[in-house]
Parts: structure tokens; sequence; C-alpha cells
């Protein structure tokens, strides 16, 4: 708002003198140097006062006057000059600072739009085109998130960026629950194609599953149907098509390497290694494949296929307190490890403490085992009777003719068979036998009660 100025009182104004004597007058003192270049304003201060009275002007100040009228009205200076933005530096300066904000601004937003183009359309890494060359195996590893995945198959040449799988991982949820283990993938293969090959079941390889009970050779069923041992399942599990060649380890290999091979090279913990050295061959590493799942890499041969399910075995075997839990049973380590495989053919585990008490009885008065389970297994049989011909046959298996226990394992013990041959359960029980058909046993104090039981199972059809 432009606001009024006070009012001034002016001389007043002569007639402008004849231009001849002006002009003696401006060459004596040329007005061009003061019209041309006056000099600048003085400041004027923020709060006007009442000017003084002008006084009168002499006539020969007329042009110095006419020059003040020109620069110094009240209407050159109003309340506007007042109100002017500081000088012209310090204008400068701020907008300086206003274009380099500015610029900040775009660069913010340009990276923005950069990002988000990047996320949706997909590009700023490498990718491969196709589903891939050759065969390669690769391991996930236990706890691997899809980040590590993609920098593994980068680092092994699948893909051509760990950027290229991750995000085509984002389309497909399967690839969170890829389980560890050793999978069949090809080299260059696009992000898209990799994910699609992990997430199929057929693409996981080497896996081996040994349950409860699984003896190193194969059980023929009464059915005639075989049963696949460790050596069997090892076997498949080593076997994986790579460029059209076979990584298959046959069973008989993995006999071999297991019947002449260093135990404790193998990872067979000391405990076990010394007495398992003493068995025939064949039988050297019963009982020290502990039950559980495996991961082995195809195309391992026998000695590295034995030695890593051997070390993580022995592993699985400290976990279940050997061989110091042994302490106070009257059995070593080994020794609990046979009545453990002993106790997981003999019963069912609802069963297991009370069989496990059986045999430390027997043992314990000097009695022959008589079990079953021990003859059939050099019989390659899973059933738990015998005939008189069985028993009558001799061998160091043979516990209706031998005292003690056998020379190894006749099993994979779990590890709640395991658990059963520290803790028996309480009781005075020297004989048990299968009287129901749902697998449980009737347990006896005196040969008499046994007996009993046995025509009791009978009648019941248990066996």
């Amino acid at each position: 708002m432009r606001r009024p100025a006070p009012p001034r009182a002016r001389p007043p104004r002569r007639a402008e003198p004849p231009r001849p004597s002006g002009r003696r007058h401006l060459e004596e003192e040329p007005p061009t140097e003061v019209i041309d270049s006056p000099p600048p304003p003085p400041p004027r201060p923020r709060s006007r006062r009442a000017e003084p009275e002008p006084e009168p002007v002499p006539e020969d100040d007329y042009y110095d006057d006419l020059l003040e009228d020109e620069y110094y009205d009240d209407e050159y200076y109003d309340d506007e000059y007042e109100d002017e933005p500081p000088p012209r530096k310090r204008r400068r300066g701020r907008r300086v600072l206003g274009w380099v904000a500015a610029l900040a601004v775009i660069g913010l937003l340009a990276a923005g739009a950069f990002y988000g183009a990047q996320e949706f359309l997909g590009f700023g890494y490498d990718d491969y085109e196709g589903s891939g060359e050759a065969d390669i195996v690769v391991q996930v590893a236990e706890g691997n998130s899809t980040n590590a995945i993609g920098a593994k198959l980068q680092e092994a040449g699948v893909v051509a960026s760990a950027k290229a799988f991750v995000e085509a991982s984002e389309d497909d949820d399967r690839v969170r629950s890829v389980q560890p283990g050793y999978y069949v993938l090809k080299t260059k293969m696009s992000g898209a194609s990799a994910v699609a090959r992990l997430v199929d079941p057929a693409a996981r390889k080497g896996v081996l599953q040994i349950r409860g009970g699984t003896q190193l050779d194969d059980i023929i069923q009464p059915d005639k149907k075989v049963t696949d041992g460790v050596y069997a399942l090892l076997s498949k599990a080593s076997c994986a098509d790579l460029n059209g060649q076979s990584t298959c380890v046959p069973p008989d290999a993995l006999r071999q390497a297991a019947g002449t091979a260093d135990l404790t090279a193998f990872g067979v913990p000391p405990w076990a290694a010394e007495q398992a050295a003493k068995a025939e061959p064949a039988r050297r590493i019963e009982g020290l494949v502990a039950p559980g799942v495996y991961d082995v890499k195809p195309g391992w041969n026998a000695q590295e296929l034995l030695g890593a399910v051997l070390k993580e075995s022995a592993t699985r075997l400290q976990a279940t307190g050997l061989p110091k839990a042994a302490d106070g049973t009257g059995r070593t380590p080994y020794q609990i490890l046979t009545i453990a495989s002993i106790i997981e053919r003999e019963g069912v585990k609802t069963d297991f403490g009370k069989v496990s008490r059986v045999i430390f009885n027997r043992l314990g008065k000097d009695m022959k085992l008589e079990m079953d389970s021990t003859i059939n297994y050099v019989l390659h049989r899973p059933v738990v009777t015998t005939t008189p011909e069985d028993r009558a046959k001799a061998g160091p298996y043979n516990t209706y003719l031998n005292k003690g226990l056998p020379p190894t394992p006749i099993s994979a013990p779990s590890e709640e068979a395991v658990e059963a041959a520290l803790k028996p359960a309480e009781g005075e029980w020297l004989f048990f036998v299968k009287c129901e058909k749902n697998g449980l046993s009737c347990f006896a104090v005196t040969n008499d009660e046994h007996e009993q039981n046995k025509r009791d199972a009978r009648a019941r059809g248990a066996y």
C-alpha cells in the first residue's frame, strides 16, 4: 500500500533566465557533469521527522535547486523506497541458495523416478535369456536367504546376477520353502528359469533318509519284497544325470570302502571305532549311521559319501548323550548302541523301556539273551520269530547259543531307543513276547508266565 508523503513548502520558481546568460553560467560550471552523473542520494532515515521550513534559495543556486527537485522530490523518495529488499549482494546470495535447493529437489525426484521405473520395469541388472546350458550342482545351505541363494547362483555361473534371481523370486512364494540340499541347475539361466527349476522337486538330488531299524544290507520281507538297506539307499542318493553322465556309486563300492578304510578317518568317534574295527568288514559300520535325513552331493565317490554321512552321524549320536551318558550303566557306549539296536528291532516305541529292562536283567543274571532279532539279522529277515533250525545255526549273532551281546549293533537305533538303553524302565521282567496285533508285547518274570503269554498271543493271531 502506498502511503502519502507529508506536505513540503517549496520556494517560488523563477522564470528561467535567458539562454545566453545560462550558457555563460554553464560554461563556467558545466551542468552536464551534475545532470549526467549526479551524486548518489544519501540514505533516508526510516522514520520521517518534520522538516524545517526551507530558506529562500539564492538565484545563483537555481540549477542546484533544479537538480534537487528532480532527484530529491518526495514523489521520488516515497515509502516504497524504505521497504526495498536488502542490497544486491545479499539478494544474489539468496538466489544462489534457492537454485541449490531447487536442484537438490529435482535430483531427488529424478532418483525416485529412476528407482520406481527400475522396480516396475525390471531393468538395472544383468540377466541371461533362456533355460540354461550345462548341468551344474549347487548347494543351498541351512539358513540361506533368497539373497544368499542368488549370490551363490551368480558365483556358480547359473544366473548373470543375484538381482535377476531375487527379482524373479518375488513372483513365486515357493522360493521361501526351498530346503537345504543339493540342486541340479544349469549355467546361464535367466532369473525366472532358475527360480522355476529350484522350486521343482525333481531338481533336488542327494537326499538320503535313514529310518530307525534300518540295517546296512537289504532286508527281504515275508512277501519277498526288498527293503533297501543303508548301502542301497546311499547308492540311490548319489545318483544324478549330469550332462549325460550318471553319478551313481554302486552299493558294492560303498561296502568295500566301509570294510577297508580307516574308520576314524571317516569320522567315526573313537569310542565306537575301536570295537567296530574288530567286526567282520561287511558289518563294521553297522549302527553307526544314525537315523535322519542327509544331503550328499552327486558326483562324490564312495569314500566321500561315507565320510560325509558318518561324520554327521557322529554329531547326532553325541546329541543322545553318548559317550558320557553311558557312565553308570555298567556298559560301554558301544554296548549301549548295540542294546539300543536290539530294542529298535524287538519292540514298538511304547515298549522300548521294558524291552531294555529285560535285556539288562538277563545280562545281569548271565543269561543268554535269546533274541530272535539277532538271528534274523544275518538272515536279512525283519520278523521276530525263528525256527528251531534257525536257532541251531552257529554264529556270533546267535544269542540263543551265545551269552552276552552280539559283536556289533544289528540296525540303526533311533534316539528313543538309545534313550531307553540308557534309562531302562523299572521292573524284574526276564521275558516278553509280541502278544497284540498292533505290536505291543506282554512281559513276564517267570517262564511259566511267559509260556501263557505266548499261548494267548497265538490265540489272538498276534503272530
